[in-house]
This record gives C-alpha cells, sequence and structure tokens, in this order.
C-alpha cells in the first residue's frame, strides 16, 4: 500500500531527527566567502580555520512546499476552508510531492490529494531543456509585454498531452493573440447591435428560428464535451474544441446568418437572434475562462445576461442540462452549411468572382432536404451567392454544361452560364489551346532530333520527355472543356 511506505518513511524520518521540520543550519564564513551546511551548533572553516558564522534563516525549501496544502487553509486552526478543501514538474515530483504526502499524514491523518497531474516540461524551440547556462530559456515577462498573458496561457495549453514534454514556439503565442482579437470583435459586434432598453425577459423561445436552435444545440454538446476532457486532464483537447466553436461555428456561421435579422429592425425574431448572441458567447467565456481568464472577464462583463454574475470568477460553471438541445434541427442546418461549403468550393476553383449571383438546382430524393433549401434560400443568398433555388427529384432537364456539386443531402448543380461568360471563356480557351499545341510541336521537334536525344544528358532528356507528356494532358483537358462549352 503506498500510502503504508509513506508512512514508514515518516516514522523513520521522526525517530531518525530527519524530518523535513527539523532545522539544518548553515554556516558562513565572512573572510573567504565559504558555506558549510551542518548538523552540529558551530563550524571551522575548511579553507582559513576561522570559525564560521550560523545564517539565522536556513530552512529547508521542501519543507515549506510540503505545508502547502494546509497551512494556506488555516492550519493549525480548525478552518472552514481547511475542513472543505483540504482534500508539478516530474523533474521535482519526489521532492515536493512525496513530502506534501508525508506531511500531511503526519500533521493532518490524512492524505493531500488523490490525483496528482504530472505535466511535461516546456523545452525550447529545438527541444532543449531550458536553462541558464544555454541561455535558451524565456522570460515570460516579456511575452506577456508583447502578447498578453492571456496568449501566453493559450499557447502553454494547445496542443498539449499530459505528461507530454512541448516546445517553445512563437508561432502559438500568435495564435492566442489571434484569438483574443476575433473573440473581443465578436463582442464588439454584439454589444453595438444592442439597444439600451433592451428587454430578453420578452424573449419567445418558441420563435427561435433553425440556425438558433443549431448553436444551442452546438453549445450544449460542447459543454458535455468540455466537462468529460477536464475530467481527463485532457486540457489541450477542451481547450481545442472551445476555439473551435467560437472561431468557426459562432464567429464564422452564426453573427454572419444572424445579420439580416439584426439588420431589420422590423424582424420579428431580432430580439431572439440578439438574446442567442449575448447568451452563447457568455456561455463560451465561462468555458474559456481558466485557459484564458482576462479576456474573458472583460467580454463577459460586457454583455447583457439574463443571470449575469457580478464577476466570470464566481458564476456557475455552465451545465449541459440547462441548454437545450435540437438534434434534428441541428442535423439540417449541418446539411444546409455542407451545401453552403459546397457551392462556394466550386466558386472558388472556377474563380467566380462573389458578386456574381448563380441558379442552384438541388436533385434529393429526400422532400426534408428539398424543404431546408426553400426554406433556407436567404442563407444561400447572402452565404454562397445563390440568386434563386430549386428543387427536383431527378436529373431531368439539367443542362449539359452545369457545374455539380456533392454533399451529404444530394446533388446541386449551377448553370454554366451563370457563372462565367461562356464566349470569353470558348476565346481564352482556344488561346490556350494554341500555345500547348506549339509547345507539344517544340517538344516533340526536340525529341526527334536525334544529335539532341545523343548528345544531351540523360536527364535533361527525361525532362523534355516529362514535359511532353505534360503539354499533351493539358491540351487534351483543354479540348475536352472546348467540347462541353460548345455543347457537343
Amino acid at each position: 500500500n503506498y500510502f503504508n511506505w509513506m508512512n514508514d518513511i515518516r516514522d523513520w524520518c521522526i525517530s531518525s531527527q530527519l524530518w523535513w521540520g527539523h532545522r539544518i543550519p548553515a554556516f558562513y564564513c565572512d573572510d573567504c566567502g565559504e558555506i558549510v551546511v551542518t548538523k552540529e551548533d558551530k563550524a571551522i572553516c575548511p579553507k582559513c580555520g576561522k570559525e564560521m558564522r550560523q545564517d539565522p534563516d536556513t530552512l529547508d525549501t521542501w519543507f515549506s512546499s510540503a505545508l502547502w496544502p494546509f497551512s494556506t487553509l488555516g492550519w493549525p486552526n480548525e478552518t472552514d476552508d481547511l475542513n472543505k478543501f483540504y482534500p508539478t514538474g516530474y523533474d521535482i515530483i519526489t521532492f515536493w510531492v512525496s513530502r506534501m504526502i508525508v506531511a500531511g499524514m503526519a500533521h493532518m491523518d490524512k492524505e493531500p490529494f488523490h490525483d496528482v497531474l504530472i505535466h511535461g516540461l516546456v523545452r525550447d524551440s529545438q527541444g532543449r531543456k531550458m536553462s541558464k547556462s544555454l541561455g535558451n530559456g524565456i522570460d515570460p515577462l516579456e511575452i506577456i509585454k508583447d502578447y498578453g498573458a492571456d496568449s501566453l496561457r493559450y499557447a502553454l495549453v494547445t496542443g498539449n498531452a499530459p505528461g507530454n514534454d512541448q516546445r517553445f514556439q512563437e508561432d502559438k503565442i500568435t495564435m492566442g493573440r489571434n484569438l483574443s482579437n476575433k473573440i473581443w470583435n465578436a463582442m464588439r459586434f454584439v454589444i453595438m447591435n444592442m439597444e439600451d432598453d433592451i428587454d430578453f425577459s420578452k424573449v419567445d423561445k418558441s420563435k427561435f428560428a433553425l440556425e438558433d436552435k443549431w448553436i444551442l444545440t452546438e453549445l450544449h454538446n460542447l459543454v458535455e464535451e468540455t466537462a468529460v476532457n477536464l475530467d481527463k486532464y485532457e486540457f489541450g483537447v477542451a481547450l481545442a474544441k472551445i476555439v473551435d466553436f467560437i472561431w468557426d461555428n459562432f464567429c464564422d456561421w452564426y453573427i454572419e446568418i444572424s445579420k439580416s435579422r439584426l439588420f431589420d429592425k422590423e424582424c420579428d425574431t431580432r430580439l431572439e437572434a440578439q438574446y442567442i448572441l449575448n447568451y452563447v458567447l457568455g456561455v463560451s467565456m465561462q468555458l474559456l475562462h481558466p485557459f484564458m481568464p482576462f479576456v474573458t472577464e472583460e467580454v463577459y462583463s460586457n454583455l447583457i445576461l439574463v443571470d449575469k454574475f457580478e464577476s466570470i470568477m464566481i458564476s456557475d460553471w455552465p451545465k449541459a442540462d440547462g441548454i437545450p438541445s435540437f438534434p434534428a434541427e441541428a442535423d439540417m442546418m449541418t446539411n444546409l452549411m455542407a451545401a453552403i461549403r459546397a457551392i462556394r468550393n466550386t466558386r472558388t476553383e472556377m474563380g467566380v468572382a462573389p458578386s456574381r449571383k448563380a441558379h442552384v438546382i438541388l436533385v434529393t430524393p429526400d422532400e426534408k432536404v428539398a424543404k431546408m433549401f426553400i426554406d433556407g434560400q436567404g442563407f444561400l443568398e447572402r452565404l454562397a451567392s445563390v440568386s434563386s433555388i430549386e428543387t427536383q427529384n431527378t436529373k431531368e432537364g439539367i443542362p449539359a454544361t452545369a457545374v455539380a456539386s456533392m454533399f451529404d443531402g444530394g446533388e446541386i448543380y449551377m448553370p454554366l452560364e451563370d457563372l462565367i461568360d461562356i464566349s470569353k471563356e470558348l476565346e481564352r480557351l482556344k488561346g490556350e489551346k494554341d500555345k500547348l499545341a506549339s509547345e507539344i510541336k517544340r517538344a516533340e521537334g526536340k525529341l526527334s532530333n536525334e544529335g539532341f536525344v545523343a548528345r544531351a544528358p540523360e536527364k535533361v532528356v527525361n525532362e523534355e520527355k516529362d514535359k511532353l507528356a505534360k503539354y499533351k494532358e493539358m491540351y487534351k483537358n483543354v479540348e475536352d472543356r472546348i467540347s462541353m462549352l460548345s455543347g457537343n
């Protein structure tokens, strides 16, 4: 039994007068600076032979550390904190933690803790241990001065696994600063779109829109997952999930989608959108607070929340049970987002300007998906540059030149003439075809020259063959595209 073993150590220490509370004096020679540590009452300098002066302040460093769990709670007095709360780096684990256990068993008759989190070391960018001799240490005050304390805390947690060492990377500090800026801008957007006399007691939760139910469901899942990961000491995983939610789901999606309701003062669900923005950002800040306490405190203090505490530090930790979840609506919204991504990717690959709108034809056998697209037309218009939507069960009647995009709920087709000027594209492709034909002719002529093949290095000849093969492939692709655009 581990604690029986620790008790044996304690008994041995006490019997041999080596208990960590025992004072072991040090002596100092004023003449030559020599230091001697001894259990004797006096000491003679080994260098000059003179009597040495005793240092009055000598105390075992590890002894003071061992007292930490209970001395900070009011021990030896029986305080409320002591009764309630008495429950490091691995290179000092035996010096610190074991002494804390022994001291706790000796003075409290109870172990100070059941779990010990042994975190890894922070090494330099080359993986070396930081030391004065190497001069590779990092001054945290300098980092905080340039980037802020939250950015440094973020960098030390993100991507970190329990027990593993990590390398100090300034890129992570920058990522933490960028996250703080993102959160700050999100807060500014939220409070700029609130009225001074706003009253969230009038919010009608039955009027929550599809996107409201989706973000609440994602928040519900996030609170559950964060609790699980914190309980397992997977702090890096917990932070990654929180950051992904704030950056992607909340900032990049929900805020963008909510703009049409916020900017329309006559929208009958504008108040609900304002409430969701404040509520979701507030809970997100509570989850992020242990990792980045300063920016989260400031953001929380500026939000309009129904059950707001004086400080985020004393607010109740979010519980998943208190956040509504709408799995069916969340799945619908996820499908709609996947379709928007598919359309965006296709437009980007084709170099289509965002200002150019396109008609969309949705092919799906699922009536729910079709209805979702019709109901979500506003999202598609704003977020995917869609001009209009048409739904059908089969591919019948779809133009041969239509560009297809796939997503989980079906297929999306966009008529090519809506995306590009076909006549100009044909003209450009014919010019490309002529250039490739010229390159093919040049390469074939070079390779058919027996003198070049015989005298040139093998590497140069092979490079020319590779070029010829590439030109021929590009030529075929251009021909196929011309044929498609011409309707042949």
